[in-house]
């Protein structure tokens, strides 16, 4: 499994310490961590959360990556960033049960953190905690078990309902504010990580176009 990490310009000053917790819990599963940034609160590129949902859409239906772990000072905006796109499932997660019920229960492939929340001492324990249980088995399987098979077939009429309400991700891309979502595409490392590991050629393309 292949894990973006995205930091909006908010809480951009922690991503070295989100980086780690998330790098030791899942480098030892044979999970690959690739950070998209923002590296640091003085980063050229200002991500917003709205620009998160951008990039973490492209990166998710581009085959960029498997998973997104993102978040903004509440989580909230992330959160619903991501959720206007689709092929996105965003939860939003402060908790280790949090991680471990959205795992199971939704499913989803990203996760958006509300990283001004309670982050004092310990901090980032509480991450490694979420990290631990967001991965610690397979995802979908249903909590509690016994509740597996309508949580299951629920899971597939929410991507019934979300394939029908969505336009294609391309012509949504192409729709929107050009300055807005070269934004989203103009981190440090950006280009040289998203066209080595995006397999969508219609999405690559249209990325192509937006930064020329």
């Amino acid at each position: 499994m292949k894990i973006a990490l995205i930091n909006e310009n908010s809480q951009a000053a922690k991503n070295a310490v989100i980086l780690a917790a998330l790098k030791k819990v899942v480098e030892p599963k044979g999970f690959e961590v690739v950070n998209y940034g923002m590296y640091s609160a003085d980063d050229k590129a200002q991500l917003t959360y709205v620009q998160n949902g951008i990039l973490a859409a492209t990166l998710l239906n581009a085959k960029a990556c498997d998973y997104v772990i993102t978040g903004c000072g509440t989580g909230e905006g992330a959160m619903l960033a991501l959720n206007s796109f689709p092929g996105v499932i965003c939860g939003h997660v402060a908790t280790p049960l949090d991680a471990y019920t959205f795992a199971q229960i939704n499913d989803g492939n990203a996760i958006s953190i509300p990283f001004a929340l309670g982050f004092g001492w310990g901090g980032d324990l509480n991450l490694e905690y979420i990290f631990e249980k967001l991965f610690c088995e397979p995802s979908g399987q249903g909590y509690p078990r016994e509740r597996a098979v309508p949580e299951q077939r629920n899971k597939k009429i929410l991507d019934g309902v979300r394939e029908v309400a969505f336009k294609p991700f391309v012509e949504i891309l192409k729709s929107l504010d050009r300055d807005l979502v070269k934004g989203a595409f103009a981190g440090e490392k950006f280009q040289e990580l998203f066209f080595k590991d995006a397999k969508d050629e219609k999405i690559i393309a249209a990325v192509k176009e937006i930064i020329a």
